[in-house]
């Protein structure tokens, strides 16, 4: 007699065949879409920027800053790029050294900017064009600022760029690299508002003019912030009618030659 065989599935250990749980998984995955789909929608509904401040610019103002990211009050925070928004604003605004941008829940955006300031300039024909600490070209220097500003003479520099670091016209960034230095450790020691000029016409003989006081001997561009720790040392010891050469050239000794 040929064998039968049971087509029926077999049995649980109940007695009863349960069908696989279909509808139970796919109910599962289209609840977990409805939820992301309500979250996603209420984030756009809600979370709209309503207010924009903005902290530590001096040279633009409000506007200009938050002009440069592109917000305005009613764009949505949740879809908001600070990275591309930071980019923007380096791309637009030169002064702009730092700029971050945080997101204060609700409805809050807090721009937070820290400026380049212009520290000296260099003539080019008949326009003078200010330069920060690192070298970066900031723009063409009104006659008000010329005053405060270092002259840095000697160099000749090659297509200007502005929000782009100083170039020479020869290609070669040596003169710019030992400058920045300079204007570093002159920044950094509160030097600013004494030196008036400096004659890079001579990279290993480069000369500072402290007020109408010192010619600062320099040197080349080795040990630079080990000669400027000297200058300080001299600067301290000196008195208020001394007048005279300050050598610190060698980066081993300081010396002065009264005038």
């Amino acid at each position: 007699m040929p064998a039968v065989r049971n087509n029926q599935p077999p049995s649980s250990k109940h007695g009863e065949y349960k069908k696989p749980r279909k509808r139970s998984v796919s109910g599962a995955i289209l609840t977990f879409a409805i939820v992301v789909i309500a979250t996603v929608f209420l984030m756009s509904v809600f979370l709209r920027i309503s207010d924009i401040s903005v902290v530590g610019n001096e040279h633009y103002t409000d506007e200009e800053i938050i002009k440069a990211i592109d917000i305005e009050q009613g764009d949505n925070l949740f879809f908001f790029d600070r990275f591309a928004a930071i980019s923007r604003v380096f791309a637009k605004l030169p002064y702009v050294e730092e700029v971050s941008v945080s997101r204060q829940l609700p409805d809050k955006v807090v721009i937070t900017v820290q400026e380049c300031k212009a520290l000296a300039y260099i003539a080019v024909g008949d326009e003078n064009w200010t330069i920060d600490h690192s070298c970066k070209v900031l723009g063409k220097a009104t006659d008000n600022e010329l005053g405060d500003l270092i002259r840095v003479e000697g160099i000749d520099p090659g297509t200007l760029l502005i929000g782009e670091k100083l170039t020479t016209a020869d290609g070669d960034d040596t003169a710019v690299t030992f400058l920045s230095d300079v204007l570093y450790q002159v920044q950094n020691r509160d030097l600013t508002g004494h030196i008036k000029n400096m004659d890079f016409s001579d990279l290993i003989g480069t000369k500072l003019y402290y007020d109408t006081r010192f010619t600062i001997m320099i040197g080349g561009k080795s040990e630079v912030n080990h000669k400027f720790a000297m200058l300080e040392s001299v600067l301290e010891q000196l008195k208020e009618g001394d007048v005279g050469v300050i050598n610190v050239s060698d980066g081993t000794s300081a010396h002065f030659i009264p005038q």
